[in-house]
């Protein structure tokens, strides 16, 4: 599979808004937005929802109709690479001579008729009628062709016929198979290190729709408060975890709209309670959270902080993020102060804290099922960009903390190049800090692998692809 883009970059031609059929309007409404304005479609996709349903017309939206919205915007981008390679088998030219908005049209289409239970005669029916509105009658019927021709086969059997054989190059099989750019296949089959087996099952969870996740801020909420929702089960390894079954509304809940809970995958709470846990040699009074926007980590290290009576400060480079943070924190038992500073040149004294959390910037491949467009965006010339920053803002850490003191650099990326390769170098440049086995102070979840480092996993633990490593200043 190419890893170039599928597309130019230009704006959709005007359009007449439908009035038969308002769920994918807005789904053609928020992949126009991802695709022309870079944005990504868990920041879209809510406005939008959320006006469908104050509408008080005939186009107000219920629950039925925001989860198909919500299914076909995101089913159709997880499975975007795969849906170009049976496009591609049926139109006569090369996508990138298809102009977008009937590229986003035809990936709604092929969707709909691949990857769901919707018969085959109203997917095809629904999606001419759609682009009909929104394209016009002639590029309607090149439309119907393209979607007669795909509605002939099922997944499978496309597949079995885009897909290069897994013999010759086992990458670019899996790339097509899976809907992965190819490099990122290859770059998450090195960081499992293991067979065929492992990375297929993290390509099919990557493609999943994770669960949200919500967190009780000690001493502001509790689990207990959270389980009382009519779609919460517990955390699978948090304490402070409650899962929403699918359907639930995370901004229903008291709690979070107070503030006094919020929602922060699993692993994003692990990072933050191990190095909670994580053994300090002398006082633990004083936290530093280095990268903290939006402030999920923040307003759960500041509780746990609060606990101990330490004081957190959460420093953030970006001032709007910073207000994020703030917010996040406000309520917070204990004392904090937040900051908008660079991390790379921060305003506090070297040696000034116990404890430093430093979640790197970085390509966010742990994280892809969040964020699905985010793999087609990617390019591996990223890593370059992002390195610098990574290691200036861990080598700041590393000067931040006092001897005897802990630094806990994490990243949502499970990339070797972002993980071990930057402790690495700064462990060459730090003689004086040495690496803490973190995986007892997450005692009950299984499979971290053979550390001292750990690499959380959504196929194994349900959760991103957090990557954490504990390094202690020595001398």
């Amino acid at each position: 599979m190419s890893d170039q883009p599928r597309r130019p970059r230009r704006p959709a031609k005007p359009y007449r808004r439908p009035k038969k059929d308002p769920v994918r309007i807005l789904a053609f409404e928020a992949l126009r937005a991802v695709d022309e304005r870079d944005a990504y479609a868990n920041l879209v996709l809510p406005p939008l929802l959320r006006k469908a349903r104050e509408n008080e017309g005939p186009d107000k939206f219920d629950a039925r109709d925001a989860a198909l919205a919500t299914e076909l915007v995101y089913g159709t981008l997880r499975r975007q690479g795969t849906y170009d390679a049976v496009i591609a088998a049926c139109v006569d030219r090369p996508l990138r001579e298809v102009d977008p908005p009937v590229l986003d049209v035809l990936s709604l289409g092929a969707h709909q008729l691949l990857g769901t239970r919707i018969p085959t005669h109203a997917a095809v029916s629904a999606t001419v009628e759609l682009a009909r509105v929104v394209l016009g009658d002639g590029r309607a019927k090149f439309v119907n062709a393209v979607l007669r021709k795909i509605a002939q086969d099922d997944l499978d059997g496309w597949l079995e016929r885009v897909a290069p054989p897994y013999d010759g190059d086992p990458e670019d099989h899996l790339a097509v198979v899976h809907s992965h750019p190819r490099w990122v296949v290859s770059a998450l089959w090195d960081s499992l290190g293991g067979g065929r087996a492992g990375v297929e099952e993290l390509l099919r969870a990557d493609n999943e729709r994770p669960e949200v996740t919500l967190v009780a801020r000690p001493g502001r909420a509790a689990t207990d408060e959270l389980l009382a929702e009519e779609a919460a089960v517990p955390g699978r390894w948090s304490p402070y975890a409650v899962r929403l079954s699918e359907g639930g509304e995370p901004g229903a809940v008291a709690a979070v709209a107070e503030g006094r809970a919020g929602v922060q995958d699993e692993g994003s709470q692990l990072v933050a309670l191990a190095l909670a846990s994580a053994p300090v040699e002398g006082p633990d009074r004083r936290w530093l959270d280095a990268c903290a926007g939006p402030g999920g980590k923040a307003a759960l290290l500041g509780a746990l902080a609060a606990e101990r009576g330490a004081v957190l400060l959460a420093s953030e480079k970006q001032p709007h993020r910073a207000g994020l943070v703030a917010k996040a924190l406000a309520g917070n038992p204990g004392p904090y102060q937040v900051v908008a500073a660079d991390g790379t040149r921060p305003p506090w004294r070297p040696g000034s804290f116990d404890r430093v959390l430093v979640d790197v910037p970085c390509t966010g491949l742990g994280a892809l099922r969040r964020r699905p467009e985010a793999r087609w965006r990617r390019r591996p010339e990223d890593l370059d960009g992002f390195a610098p920053l990574q290691r200036g803002l861990l080598r700041t850490a590393l000067e931040s903390v006092r001897v005897g003191g802990v630094v806990g650099y994490a990243t949502c990326s499970p990339h070797l190049a972002e993980t071990r390769a930057v402790v690495g170098d700064l462990l060459k440049q730090f003689p004086d800090a040495e690496l803490i086995d973190a995986r007892p102070l997450l005692a009950d979840v299984p499979d971290l692998g053979d550390g001292p480092d750990i690499q959380l996993w959504p196929h194994l633990h349900g959760t991103d692809a957090m990557y954490l490593a504990l390094l202690r200043r020595t001398g």
